[in-house]
């Protein structure tokens, strides 16, 4: 560890924490990087670890492995629960306390349920590593049920399967659970026909993926009405239980439904006693550093950022480059120098749908079909952290190609149909 009396401390170590740290390799910080986790996860493939395709260690790779010759730095496994700005400390669940002379704050997002926080138990979110395990159980197990169900309408219930929310990841998570559903499991049951299985994307406002273009998203419908999805805009999700979910005023019975319709800032940044925008994140000076105590920098989905009268997105390239821009801001500061302004670069929207199913949008670029999917495929494939990563991903995505099949369809733990036990 260097003996440099400057001590950074970066909590979370998502895109934005790590790019940071990363960038400094070669600063005269001593850097410890504090995170729940002892992984770094690539979270825009985290939906393919839920619906079987990818193992947990594909997206995944441990902190410490990828800091190993980073010599300023110290990884550290915890859970920061409280930040003191006024004595520059951070406090830990294990009541540790950590004290900093300059704070980067990446902890990201959460589950935002719009109020109804009691739906969680019944639509489970994916954020984590954790989640995607729980609603890989969760998706599998509804065909195990519906197959030793005898009742035709409890069978159905098994069968319905909704995700709430038109981004991205809803995107991407029907697409891949109808192809699931029509090719993967084809066969493999003797009660049920899983080509049965309904499938719904349910979107509250007026069209699916709303940050392309409106060409784009028509075309997105109509690769998932192809592949079985059946898209509902418009109208909102009112009420979820464990017997289904309400539709406007229609009520579907179904076990399985999936939160992809909102995110909430981390709850740490509450603590901070700084002002925060609606959904909890901190309204950041042009630096990304907060008011008042330009000593802390957030970054990633933590940091509201308006440039040119937009909000920089939550995405993965613009986390990414608020770590390496709070590098150099950092460096700056060392360096007597005042911080840069931050000005994020677009390099577009890419969003797979399925097999050979996508789109990319970047500048006056528009692609869709076979020709986006492998735009996206490479792409995600060379953002991954690490050769075995990489490696991994191509062999089990050309199984997956060529077979239809899913490498990661082992279902283990104690399946729950994600009711809460009564007290």
């Amino acid at each position: 560890m260097s003996t440099t009396s400057h001590h950074l401390v970066v909590i979370g170590g998502g895109f934005a924490g790590l790019w940071a740290t990363r960038a400094l390799d070669t600063a005269d910080f001593r850097i410890t990087l504090i995170d729940r986790h002892n992984h770094h996860l690539f979270q825009p493939l985290l939906y393919q670890v839920a619906t079987a395709g990818l193992s947990a260690p594909d997206i995944a790779a441990p902190l410490r492995n990828i800091l190993r010759q980073q010599r300023n730095v110290e990884v550290q496994l915890g859970e920061v629960i409280h930040i003191d700005a006024a004595r520059r400390q951070v406090v830990l669940a294990d009541d540790r306390i950590v004290g900093y002379d300059s704070l980067l704050l990446a902890t990201g997002a959460a589950h935002a349920y719009f109020g109804n926080d009691q739906w969680a138990p019944y639509a489970p979110g994916l954020k984590t590593l954790d989640d995607a395990l729980l609603l890989r159980r969760k998706l599998l197990m509804a065909f195990e049920h519906a197959e030793i169900e005898t009742d035709p309408a409890a069978r159905a219930a098994w069968l319905n399967f909704a995700i709430v929310g038109g981004g991205p990841t809803g995107v991407e998570l029907a697409g891949t659970l109808a192809e699931i559903a029509r090719h993967t499991l084809k066969n493999e049951f003797r009660n049920i026909d899983p080509r049965e299985a309904k499938v719904r994307l349910i979107e509250a406002g007026p069209r699916v993926l709303p940050s392309f273009p409106p060409d784009l998203t028509a075309k997105a419908e109509r690769q998932l009405e192809k592949l079985g999805v059946e898209v509902h805009t418009g109208t909102p999700v009112t009420h979820i239980d464990a017997d289904g979910y309400r539709l406007g005023d229609t009520f579907v019975p179904s076990h399985t439904v999936v939160w992809a319709a909102g995110v909430a800032a981390s709850p740490l940044a509450r603590t901070l006693g700084v002002p925060l925008d609606r959904a909890g994140r901190v309204l950041v000076a042009p630096d990304l550093s907060v008011p008042d105590h330009p000593e802390i920098f957030v970054g990633g989905d933590l940091a509201s950022v308006q440039q040119d009268g937009k909000p920089v997105p939550g995405v993965a390239p613009a986390a990414k480059q608020m770590g390496k821009h709070i590098a150099r801001a950092l460096r700056a500061r060392a360096a007597g120098q005042p911080a840069p302004t931050f000005r994020y670069q677009d390099y577009g929207n890419l969003a797979t749908i399925g097999r050979m199913a996508a789109i990319v949008h970047v500048g006056k670029l528009k692609l869709s079909g076979l020709l986006a999917w492998w735009f996206w495929l490479a792409a995600h494939v060379y953002f991954l952290i690490g050769f075995r990563n990489r490696f991994v991903v191509l062999v089990n995505w050309a199984m997956a190609y060529w077979s239809y099949q899913r490498a990661a369809r082992i279902i283990f733990g104690r399946p729950q149909r994600g009711i809460p036990p009564k007290e």
